[in-house]
């Protein structure tokens, strides 16, 4: 079980959005290498990124501030976020990413995902951002029909790494992780999952840490880390605690 903090970046800042709109962008650190460095330093062993910006252009926006942070952190760190092609991940994992996550291009050229698996293995993961249920895309400025479970099982034996799932009705709003629907999507697919949108307190803590949710890889925090509303050292110890009565 894994505690992801994370870093969205727009315009070369760490921001955080509400409900995944661009105009609702709150700046927390104008400085992302350092953030990344804070993170490690109070004993995350993980780091989850997204270029905002590059999810709406559809390529890489904020490089340089990518590169600060892989350059800032020893601990692997995960990129989503305008990655569309194999020329994309290449480029990134040549540049020191653990693995990308990989958000429209899964939508519309599933059989790209799967290719990049098969040339990247345990590189890649998939991000799945749902709306009322849906799928969303470019960004989250676009539904699709698509359900999140029929996705998901697109993606079944083809070696993807872990599903990153976030329900963009609770994104940054701090009302909790949809604990129904992301434990629904981890009983129906074999590929880990990681449960992303609105982690909110220590509550979401201890609810990650029940049995019923080991089958989870872990889950992703931002706004309620920089908030202060979850203490680092107590979320690390209560995960750490947990892992030792399950070994």
């Amino acid at each position: 079980m894994i505690l992801f903090p994370a870093i969205d970046l727009k315009d070369g800042q760490c921001v955080r959005l509400k409900l995944g709109d661009m105009e609702q962008a709150t700046v927390y650190n104008a400085d992302p290498g350092g953030q990344a460095k804070a993170f490690e330093d109070q004993g995350f062993e993980w780091l989850h990124v997204v270029d905002l910006n590059g999810a709406f252009a559809g390529e890489t926006v904020n490089g340089a501030a990518v590169d600060a942070i892989l350059q800032s952190t020893k601990n692997p760190v995960q990129l989503g976020g305008g990655i569309r092609t194999l020329d994309h991940i290449e480029n990134w994992l040549s540049r020191g990413l653990a693995r990308v996550i990989l958000g429209t291009v899964a939508v519309r050229y599933p059989a790209l995902v799967i290719e990049a698996c098969k040339t990247f293995p345990g590189k890649v993961a998939v991000g799945i951002d749902a709306k009322g249920g849906k799928v969303a895309v470019e960004g989250w400025a676009e539904a699709s029909e698509l359900g999140v479970i029929e996705l998901a099982r697109k993606f079944e034996g083809a070696g993807v790494s872990a599903i990153i799932y976030t329900d963009i009705d609770r994104d940054g709003i701090l009302t909790g992780i949809n604990w129904d629907s992301t434990l629904e999507l981890a009983d129906a697919v074999s590929i880990p999952v990681i449960a992303s949108g609105g982690l909110a307190s220590m509550d979401d803590i201890r609810r990650m840490v029940q049995p019923n949710a080991a089958k989870l890889e872990g889950a992703i925090s931002g706004r309620a880390l920089y908030d202060g509303r979850i203490d680092p050292a107590e979320a690390l110890a209560l995960i750490r605690n947990a892992k030792g009565q399950a070994a």
